[in-house]
């Protein structure tokens, strides 16, 4: 995006939001019910009708950014409502409920929704910081490239190793075979691999190339430049498995906890109605 969701149209959606919680929290300085405010009150009708409404609207963006076509508006204009429209919530929600909370289904509604807000300024965060840090981790090349690259090191490091010794040999079979990118959850979250089979053979390899002969030492120095070379490969390539890992973690939390405050949000308004 060219403009940032957050500035678009010179912060219009910020305006929209911010006018909306000062007219919410107005209304609620001037309120004057029977006993304490709540969400039984006409303005707590109000603001939840209101909360409502910007709940399904919101939860609407998912259907819309999966659409093909310009739509009646721009993408990111609709993101920019996303984001800023969602906060406000915050304060709608929070008047409506007068500050009153309990154990109970309404205030499970109320925690779910911030749960889902709070999930929602972290997608922010990663969708306007980590692509610019993927695109600078891979310096011009795709992961593609990354890991073909990686392949002919190995290919490399498997001819120089023809003359080294079954040690050094079997050292770099093993770097070659049981080297690994990505894995698990928590794997591709840290980035890292404790166990890398590179990382030990480029380690084991000096350690043997002290006790090579003059005869191989050209060999065991180029060796250790392309084991080098590969394990720089590697830490950029899991770096870019990190990066798009966090891209999409945050939605398996954000999406649940979406239709788990859709289901609370059913059950607080049939008690309101039918029980309260």
């Amino acid at each position: 995006m060219n403009e940032s969701v957050l500035v678009y149209r010179g912060f219009l959606y910020l305006k929209v939001a911010t006018l909306l919680m000062l007219a919410a929290i107005v209304a609620y300085a001037v309120d004057r019910p029977l006993g304490m405010p709540n969400g039984g009150t006409w303005l707590g009708y109000g603001l939840g009708s209101i909360g409502a409404a910007l709940i399904l609207w919101l939860m609407w963006f998912g259907m819309r950014k999966r659409s093909y076509g310009p739509g009646k508006w721009r993408l990111e204009g609709w993101l920019s409502a996303h984001v800023y429209l969602g906060l406000s919530l915050i304060v709608i929600a929070t008047l409506h409920s007068g500050f009153q909370f309990g154990w109970n289904v309404h205030t499970l509604a109320y925690v779910l929704m911030m749960l889902v807000i709070a999930s929602g300024v972290f997608g922010v965060f990663v969708y306007l910081r980590y692509p610019a840090l993927m695109t600078e981790n891979r310096r011009g090349l795709t992961l593609t490239d990354i890991l073909a690259q990686i392949a002919e090191l190995d290919v490399e490091c498997r001819e120089q190793v023809m003359t080294l010794g079954d040690e050094i040999n079997r050292t770099v079979l093993e770097a070659s075979q049981n080297t690994r990118v990505g894995g698990g959850v928590l794997r591709q979250l840290s980035g890292r691999a404790p166990d890398c089979a590179t990382a030990r053979a480029l380690k084991r390899v000096r350690e043997l190339g002290d006790s090579i002969g003059s005869e191989g030492a050209e060999h065991v120095r180029r060796l250790i430049a392309l084991l080098t070379r590969k394990d720089e490969l590697l830490g950029r390539a899991r770096r870019d498995v990190q990066i798009k890992a966090m891209l999409d973690i945050w939605l398996y939390v954000h999406v649940p906890l979406t239709f788990a405050l859709i289901a609370a949000l059913v059950a607080h308004v049939i008690s309101v109605f039918f029980y309260w």
